[in-house]
């Protein structure tokens, strides 16, 4: 959802909604806001304190990718940029305890 979407066009009153905290904390939004905002069971929602409130907004959770030693170290010989550079980085590799030749990876030119 990009900012500004789901607010009330420019003026017109925005759509308000009495919400009740439940004993842990917990808010229940009407079924026809999540319906609008496509929030089912489960789905994530930012909380920002606002000034004279809090502001509500639909979130995304983006998997990242945790970097093992070897592709670590894919990342460090493939970005090397010259024979000297390439040795640096084989040199940091092999004191990772991997040997660069089972790595794939790209090599810079002038590099056998």
């Amino acid at each position: 959802m990009s900012v500004g979407e789901g607010a009330a066009p420019y003026g017109e009153t925005p759509t308000r909604h009495t919400l009740t905290v439940g004993k842990r904390g917990t808010l229940v939004l009407p079924a026809e806001v999540r319906r609008r905002l496509g929030l089912d069971e489960g789905a994530l929602v930012l909380a920002e304190e606002a000034e004279g409130g809090l502001l509500l907004r639909r979130a995304e959770a983006v998997p990242i990718e945790i970097y093992t030693p070897e592709r670590i170290a894919e990342f460090l010989l493939s970005s090397a940029i010259g024979p000297e550079d390439y040795a640096d980085a084989a040199r940091e590799v092999r004191g990772m305890g991997l040997d660069p030749e089972k790595i794939l990876h790209y090599k810079p030119r002038g590099v056998a």
